[in-house]
């Protein structure tokens, strides 16, 4: 972490997986995440996801607000596990697919995994190794700018296991979407789990196979 911790406080590139890039003032860095500042919001991105960073020149239209981060743990190294720690409960916005956002706050972190309740797609299951970022809104803000009736306090009503692996085992014979559906095969119901893969039967009865490895998010309709 040495060559990123150089960069602290400069203004830089940073290029995701997904061939996402974003710009802004390095904040920090911790042992598995760093902390971006972009002049609004504060990007709190694992270092898994870094394809590359470089110093960049400061653009003549940066608006900086000088806040401070929303997460900055006391007398603590900073971590993923630490922030999402800290954003039970908060609203933020995550990024784990490619092409989608999701908004609303975490409810429990696992060994693996963590739930998120989102107005939307209701109690998803995050993979933390597919985690891309995390921005925690400011200013008092709402997703949707719904009332606080819409969004529950303990959404969650499945007991949770300490793996995601186990807990795909409690959806046995649900109807499921993985990764939000970006792919019609990634929507069935549930017929069997081993340590490699998921079987899904979809809307016509065709059996797909789907790697756990590749699996970001779960949620049921």
């Amino acid at each position: 972490m040495s060559s990123l911790k150089s960069l602290i406080s400069k203004y830089i590139a940073v290029e995701i997986s997904g061939n996402k890039a974003l710009n802004g003032q390095l904040i920090d860095v911790g042992n598995d995440l760093i902390v971006l500042h972009n002049g609004q919001d504060y990007y709190y991105i694992p270092t898994l996801h870094i394809q590359y960073c470089y110093e960049a020149p400061i653009p003549n239209d940066l608006i900086n607000d000088s806040s401070t981060p929303v997460f900055q743990p006391e007398h603590e190294d900073l971590s993923l596990r630490k922030i999402l720690t800290n954003a039970k409960g908060i609203f933020v916005e995550i990024k784990v697919t490619n092409n989608q956002t999701f908004h609303g706050y975490v409810t429990s972190i696992l060994n693996n995994y963590f739930s998120f309740y989102t107005p939307v797609n209701k109690t998803m299951y995050i993979s933390l190794q597919h985690l891309k970022w995390l921005i925690p809104y400011v200013n008092n803000q709402t997703p949707y700018s719904l009332s606080n009736k819409f969004l529950p306090v303990n959404p969650n009503s499945i007991p949770l296991a300490r793996t995601l692996e186990v807990q795909l085992e409690k959806l046995n014979d649900e109807l499921i979407i993985i990764n939000n559906g970006e792919r019609n095969e990634q929507i069935g119901k549930v017929k069997s789990i081993d340590s490699n893969f998921i079987e899904l039967i979809s809307a016509k009865g065709l059996v797909t196979s789907v790697g756990l490895r590749h699996v970001k998010t779960i949620h049921l309709p």
